[in-house]
């Protein structure tokens, strides 16, 4: 492959305690576009050190934070992860051989998480093949506040070598990200009807979900606590719903 027709995106902020592991596994791409939002941290500096191309914007939400991403990047394809991963060997090798000849305009790569230091096999986290590594020709981002995702033309398909993905080392920190997530789930979502009982449906059924049909029992302790916090999640999305559309209504 020719190096030069890839070019990595990630969007950072404050994210000094991730970045480097990131960076280290991309030793093998020459263009790496980072979008910042004005980090306070020493993100910006650990990136200087990996020679990538840092532009600084305020925050537009996802989507069109990641889609600025790709408009600024220079090769034709475009590997798109975020600060908390990790490309690993197999996988590197495995894009490196699909971009001498692609076969398709997208690919889902295996992304494998890990949950407070433990790799989360059950949960339904074993089926995530989120969409990273596509043309520029044929795709970008979205404009999605949260949730994004890349609208594309064309075939794709699967790559089993995996991505590491290091979510939420800590649970302050899952709680914390949860509830930035649900604050933008309240802009995205608008002025939909949730009740408390319907709020409190949504959350029960994503603890059954995940931890008796995705079979979150198996991964032990930590996925009963993944199971309640993924749940306590939906939960707090809707019933912040509930309260955004309720809060001028009279008690």
């Amino acid at each position: 492959m020719n190096k030069n027709n890839l070019s990595v995106v990630i969007i950072t902020h404050n994210e000094e305690s991730n970045i480097e592991r990131c960076l280290k596994s991309l030793f093998w791409v020459n263009e790496i576009i980072i979008v910042d939002s004005y980090s306070t941290d020493k993100t910006i500096e650990i990136c200087k050190k990996y020679n990538c191309k840092i532009f600084q914007t305020e925050w537009k939400g996802f989507g069109k934070t990641k889609k600025y991403a790709v408009e600024n990047s220079t090769n034709d394809w475009i590997l798109s992860i975020d600060s908390d991963e990790v490309v690993t060997e197999q996988l590197k090798n495995k894009i490196e051989e699909i971009l001498i000849n692609p076969k398709f305009n997208g690919y889902n790569i295996k992304r494998k998480s890990f949950y407070l230091g433990k790799e989360i096999k059950h949960c339904g986290w074993d089926k995530d093949f989120p969409l990273r590594l596509f043309s520029k020709k044929h795709g970008n981002f979205n404009e999605d506040l949260v949730h994004e995702s890349v609208v594309l033309s064309g075939e794709k398909t699967k790559i089993f070598e995996p991505l590491l993905h290091y979510t939420y080392p800590t649970i302050s920190l899952h709680i914390n990200k949860m509830n930035r997530y649900t604050d933008l789930s309240v802009i995205k979502i608008g002025d939909k009807k949730y009740s408390i009982l319907s709020s409190l449906f949504f959350g029960i059924n994503k603890f059954l979900k995940m931890y008796f049909l995705q079979k979150g029992f198996r991964d032990g302790k930590i996925g009963f606590i993944l199971s309640i916090h993924s749940a306590f999640g939906v939960y707090l999305k809707y019933i912040k719903i509930w309260q955004k559309n309720n809060e001028n209504s009279p008690h």
